[in-house]
């Protein structure tokens, strides 16, 4: 890359899813007696088809004495490493699987200063009843294994708070000793590196529904800890210079600006702590804050606030935001930089000061922007903006002009304080809903994903050209069809706020709205299907309205009473005037011979009550339909509906999918998440689900992929997946 520009492959290196028949319950651990029907596993190659990130980074950390060793936490993707020679992110928590699927959000990270090869991920996504209780992992060789302790308490690194600082920390005595911080259950302690934990005395009370611990930072031998949960007047701050003392700081700062504390970073050269408040701990929601720093020789506080929210925008309205990341410079002292967080009308920014906060400069205010590696950055405009959720910020230690920062989809890096582009290699954090694999054209692949809609994948191994889809841009997508008699015509529906459908004839390369939609679109857009020859779309919007139909491209819409509300819409891929749908609320299969004017009950007595059973058709053939139904096992009918049998080879199917036939074979290879024997896992099969063959391993499982599959029309052997946090995973024989 030419000198005046900034890498984006090198930003880091040099530093860094007729009559039912009876269920079987899903049992975790139970062996099933179709058993024999399993073959042993295939060898794949798994990969992720490249988007460039998508997903919110909640932390950065550089290792404070190896140069070019970074991590990189998520807040439901998982953790990551630097790799420095290839310039690339390394996924760490693949191999969590199905059951463990809370457990890819990383709630915080530690390093140990003195043994580089240590690191220590805290993980659990959500901290409600119904998720699992937390984790923590820890590693001697930089995540290439782990060792796992489970833990009698929740984490949310996807809830509020969940871009605040470093909960996790080595002890600065002692390397033997870590400190965990919980939302909910106060402080813990561990005195064998991880491998058990206490909860240990602390000032401040923890309550069911706060934020708890939001930082843990060493300042010399001194460990401070923020807490979430003050009111503005009493102490969120404390320390201990013993490991077993903690005390509030005192002086410190009191009011709505510095209600909660949301990172911390310690300056060895002036002995200066730094803290970033807000009056929320976001990422949304904050409308105030202030930057403070603490001479930690002294006890003397200082506000250095680089700019004070509450202003004026340029429409003339309040600019309202708080403080988000802080970082300080190893190697210059006084250097830091600082990010506003939830600013959107004036656009958030990274501040930086050579002179301990007395003045400030605007990075954002010079700021070249590269993002021709991965064009959804744009959103559907001309230019990317500087950031939002910038809560994750961290400074080299080993080159005072490389600065990262994280956003709600992207990490962004520069080297020389004024050219960025995303440095994101490798890490793929997408939500995906929907897959198709078209059987020709430029494209293999279409995904649709929550946030960033839909993508054409021109190729697999480079972000698209074309970025997200757009006229209209959907934030989340919601439906996905392509037409099968004329792959060409593909439809799509989703969250936006100028449409909520659009089609295309060149195979989902361009868009352009429907003419008009149903009342309820905007606020319940759901599932769309076109049939085989793309005359007729089904759009379907919540069990709380009925489906429409349009059989002009969108222009006209009407009411199909018919319609079991909330069903999605699956055409028949041979004949253009058959519809099916699965009513998940009464178990009921209806089917549409009219063009999809009218619905009528056929199978009855399915397994109900759950809105993820999934009904697909497989391709080439008319009325042929699998369903499945979760743990209650996969169900296959060859009459248009009329009747469905067990299939008797697996007993729990998620989600279904088809790909071109083996050598020989007269039926599509079928692949499947779901299960055969006691693990779910992604399988195949080239025998009309006679047998099956497992094709992941223990090291590539991402969590939770009940969400769709497909394999490729074109490709024997190749399957793509949706990940609920890692992005579309396509794995090929090997």
């Amino acid at each position: 890359m030419h000198a005046s520009r900034l890498s984006r492959r090198t930003v880091l290196a040099g530093t860094a899813a007729a009559a039912a028949l009876t269920t079987v319950p899903f049992l975790p651990g139970r062996a099933h007696a179709a058993g024999s029907a399993v073959s042993a596993g295939q060898a794949y190659r798994w990969r992720n088809v490249v988007q460039g990130g998508t997903g919110f980074i909640t932390g950065v950390l550089f290792h404070p004495t190896v140069r070019g060793l970074a991590y990189a936490r998520t807040d439901i993707g998982g953790a990551y490493r630097w790799d420095d020679r290839t310039s690339r992110w390394i996924p760490l928590t693949d191999h969590l699987g199905w059951d463990d699927w809370n457990l890819l959000g990383v709630e915080a990270m530690a390093v140990d200063p003195a043994r580089p090869n240590r690191v220590y991920l805290a993980l659990g996504t959500y901290a409600q009843s119904w998720a699992g209780n937390g984790a923590v992992l820890r590693s001697e060789n930089r995540g290439a294994t782990w060792k796992r302790t489970d833990l009698t308490v929740k984490l949310g690194a996807n809830e509020d708070g969940r871009g605040c600082g470093e909960r996790l920390l080595v002890d600065p005595r002692d390397s033997d000793t870590l400190w965990l911080g919980t939302r909910h259950d106060g402080l813990l302690k561990s005195t064998d590196r991880g491998a058990t934990w206490k909860a240990v005395s602390f000032p401040a009370a923890p309550s069911a529904t706060g934020q708890g611990v939001t930082l843990l930072v060493a300042a010399g031998r001194t460990v401070y800890a923020g807490w979430g949960d003050s009111d503005g007047t009493t102490a969120n701050l404390y320390r201990t210079a013993d490991g077993t003392t903690w005390e509030a700081v005192p002086g410190q700062p009191a009011g709505t600006a510095a209600k909660v504390p949301i990172r911390a970073a310690y300056d060895r050269h002036t002995r200066e702590l730094y803290v970033t408040y807000a009056n929320a701990p976001g990422p949304n929601g904050q409308s105030d804050g202030s930057v403070h720093k603490l001479r930690t020789s002294s006890g003397k506080w200082t506000e250095v606030t680089p700019v004070k929210p509450g202003g004026t925008t340029s429409d003339g309205g309040t600019d309202s935001f708080g403080y988000g990341g802080v970082a300080v410079d190893a190697r210059r002292p006084g250097t830091l930089v600082v990010s506003t967080n939830n600013r959107w009308a004036e656009i958030d920014t990274v501040f930086r000061s050579t002179n301990g906060g007395r003045t400030w400069t605007s990075l954002k205010d010079t700021a070249v922007f590269d993002v021709s590696e991965t064009p959804f950055l744009k959103w559907g405009g001309d230019q990317p903006k500087f950031g939002w959720w910038i809560q994750a910020l961290a400074l080299d230690p080993y080159d005072s002009k490389h600065v990262v920062y994280g956003t709600g989809a992207t990490l962004y890096g520069t080297r020389d304080l004024r050219h960025w582009a995303p440095q994101i290699r490798g890490l793929e954090e997408a939500s995906i809903r929907q897959l198709v694999s078209p059987p020709t054209g430029e494209a293999h692949l279409l995904s649709g994903s929550g946030d960033i809609g839909v993508m054409y994948h021109e190729r697999l191994t480079a972000s698209p050209s074309r970025g997200m889809a757009s006229n209209p841009v959907f934030g989340t997508s919601t439906g996905l069809s392509l037409a099968a008699a004329k792959p060409s015509y593909v439809v799509r529906a989703g969250w936006g706020d100028n449409g909520n459908g659009a089609w295309s004839n060149d195979g989902g390369r361009t868009w352009a709205p429907f003419k008009t939609q149903p009342s309820m679109a905007k606020s319940a857009p759901g599932p769309i299907a076109t049939n085989t020859d793309g005359s007729v779309l089904l759009w379907s919007f919540g069990t709380s309205n009925p489906g429409f139909r349009s059989a002009d491209n969108g222009t006209t819409w009407s009411e199909v009473s018919s319609f079991p509300k909330g069903a999605a819409p699956v055409a028949d891929p041979v004949d253009p005037k058959r519809f099916y749908a699965f009513d998940t609320t009464t178990g009921t299969l209806f089917a549409s011979t009219d063009g999809g004017l009218t619905f009528t009950a056929r199978a009855g007595g399915l397994n109900s009550g759950d809105t993820e059973f999934q009904l697909t058709a497989a391709p080439g053939r008319s009325g042929d339909l699998w369903l499945s139904l979760k743990a209650n096992g996969l169900y296959r009918s060859t009459d248009g509906g009329a009747t469905f049998a067990k299939v008797a080879s697996c007993w729990a199917s998620h989600t279904l999918g088809f790909g071109k036939a083996a050598a020989g074979a007269s039926y599509p290879a079928l692949y499947m998440v779901g299960a055969t024997e006691t693990i779910t896992a992604v399988y195949r099969s080239d025998d009309e689900a006679k047998t099956w063959v497992r094709v992941n391993d223990d090291q590539h499982q991402w969590g939770w992929i009940g969400a769709a599959i497909t394999g490729d029309p074109r490709v024997y052997g190749r399957v793509y997946i949706a990940t609920n946090g890692r992005g579309v995973q396509y794995g090929e024989p090997v």
